[in-house]
């Protein structure tokens, strides 16, 4: 059954940050907010926790196309291959914010990324998971939590996201009600950005 924490944005409780990065140093799978959609995630480095992760959205591992959160761009070099200085000032002027960038993926990828040439970097603008990251020292993983209601996309209600995952994941974040609109997507691999999905973010 997992566990749900209650941290919200306007006062995160330090222990309780720490407590949920105790839960993916020791291999979980756990629900966070964004400033976009509620999503699941683990750390990049746990192959086991990667594999979980596929499990639950129904895919095999090497399929995957799990965006990488930052709390800042300096994270960037270890995934991505040198950006141009007009690129990085795009990032730099829309990030934090409700962007997954693609960029060209280096070799320095974990495992469970073998093969990808290219990645999804997020820095999303809520304090929560910027300090996840922060403690644990590098970036998470993130994928989506879909609906099963004809008419929203994505759940919003952290307790109804609590009741269906309870037995998948091993703990929960409770901000508050989540967004219904994900992140918008863009391509900067040509150097020109190509916006893939238009979500939350405006360019």
């Amino acid at each position: 059954m997992a566990k749900i924490l209650k941290i919200y944005p306007e006062n995160p409780q330090e222990n309780l940050i720490n407590e949920a990065v105790k839960v993916l140093q020791n291999g979980g799978v756990i629900i966070y907010p964004s400033d976009t959609i509620y999503t699941i995630g683990c750390d990049i480095y746990n192959h086991k926790a990667m594999e979980r992760l596929a499990q639950i959205k129904g895919i095999k591992l090497d399929k995957h196309k799990f965006s990488i959160i930052c709390n800042d761009l300096s994270h960037l070099s270890e995934f991505t291959k040198p950006i141009e200085t007009a690129t990085f000032r795009f990032l730099k002027a829309h990030l934090p914010g409700a962007f997954t960038f693609i960029l060209e993926a280096n070799r320095n990828l974990p495992t469970s990324y073998k093969g990808h040439k290219t990645v999804g970097i997020r820095v999303p603008d809520h304090i929560v998971p910027q300090m996840i990251v922060e403690k644990l020292g590098h970036p998470i993983v993130s994928t989506s939590i879909h609906a099963d209601d004809e008419i929203l996309e994505y759940s919003t209600d952290p307790e109804l996201i609590a009741e269906k995952y309870e037995k998948l994941v091993d703990l929960v974040i409770d901000s508050g009600y989540g967004d219904n609109t994900a992140s918008t997507i863009v391509d900067l691999t040509s150097g020109e950005p190509e916006i893939l999905r238009q979500g939350k973010g405006i360019l």
